[in-house]
């Protein structure tokens, strides 16, 4: 009679291409993985911003049980960290379901708890879905917005209710148009000129293009234009499993008054409804922002998620977001930074706050 092995934790390795692919094949099976858990964002960020990527896994009988993707934060102004995952608005242990999931899960949490102290971390943690650790300090700031994409286009339209729904009725009176585009160019140029309006730095341009080249069709940007072609707003947005995921956003000053905005998720979602997808994810948003009124506005209903801490330097969560009262200067500063210094200067400073 053959004895089942013992649970066992990995870590795996840079590069290792037939163990991430194995990984990624999980992944794409195992229920509670989400398109972060994919093996492609230990590359993007590795290459993008040189943060240690310790992406944990759980194996038993070489089969993998349970994932854990972790990356090293460190930083004099915002504080040492252990992250799962930053960059992303979901992460945490992605585990199968019963008893030898939740054995894996336990080892891969302790072997990261570990590793954080091994590291000197102030803090672990971990951006989950659904609460995992009654007793451990949580972080109730976020939300998120999913809802199902309904199988005909114009039953998602009467969905939306009224007041949007004529918002992306004026888009389309407007003649607005949108079109997937290969190149980064007009995406990047309306994205970073939104957020140094917000007063907040740009990620860099080199990290949107190691998404692309990563997720390859899974990455996709859709540009809104007008009738003379200018383009008014754009959006990334990723693809996993049936659901599709606007992530990264731009707009141009005019968007506003044409409704460029409104039509850009309108198309995303008809587009989504042809190709016969499931979910649509508006990700996630800080509760009391114009981002949540928006999303509410479509008729999404908001979900609280779940992000948990361990403090070991520390009293209180960490508070790394525009939110903080004590960023008000530097978001200040930064509006009235010109935007050529703001690109420049942003990737030194962002990279610190996935």
């Amino acid at each position: 009679m053959t004895v089942a092995q013992a649970v066992q934790c990995h870590e795996l390795a840079l590069g290792d291409a037939a163990t991430a692919a194995r990984w990624d094949a999980f992944v794409r099976d195992c229920p509670q993985a989400t398109f972060f858990h994919r093996s492609g964002w230990q590359r993007v960020i590795a290459e993008a911003f040189g943060h240690r990527c310790l992406y944990l896994y759980a194996q038993r009988d070489g089969r993998i049980e349970a994932v854990l993707p972790l990356v090293q934060v460190r930083s004099l102004l915002f504080g040492h960290a252990l992250v799962s995952l930053p960059f992303a608005v979901y992460g945490g242990v992605a585990a199968l379901d019963g008893a030898a999931g939740e054995e894996a899960a336990q080892l891969l949490e302790t072997r990261a708890d570990a590793l954080a102290r091994e590291l000197g971390a102030d803090h672990l943690e971990l951006r989950q879905l659904a609460r995992q650790h009654e007793g451990w300090p949580a972080q109730d700031l976020y939300v998120t917005f999913r809802k199902p994409i309904l199988p005909e286009v114009e039953a998602n339209m009467n969905a939306i209710p009224r007041k949007q729904r004529a918002m992306v009725r004026k888009g389309i009176k407007n003649n607005l148009r949108s079109e997937i585009d290969q190149s980064l160019d007009r995406f990047f140029a309306l994205y970073a000129d939104n957020v140094h309006r917000h007063g907040t730095p740009a990620l860099p341009r080199a990290y949107f293009a190691a998404l692309m080249r990563e997720f390859g069709p899974d990455c996709e940007l859709l540009i809104v234009s007008d009738e003379a072609g200018r383009p008014l707003s754009g959006v990334m947005s990723f693809y996993f499993r049936d659901e599709v995921l606007p992530y990264y956003a731009g707009d141009d000053v005019r968007a506003r008054d044409l409704a460029a905005n409104d039509f850009k998720y309108w198309e995303l979602m008809r587009l989504a409804c042809e190709r016969g997808l499931k979910t649509f994810d508006y990700g996630r948003s800080k509760q009391g922002t114009g981002s949540y009124s928006f999303k509410k506005n479509w008729g999404f209903e908001p979900a609280p998620l779940h992000y948990e801490y361990r403090l070991y330097k520390r009293d209180q969560v960490p508070q790394n977001n525009p939110s903080n009262p004590k960023y008000k200067l530097l978001i200040n500063t930064w509006r009235r930074m010109p935007l050529a210094l703001a690109n420049w200067m942003g990737p030194f400073v962002v990279k610190y706050l996935g």
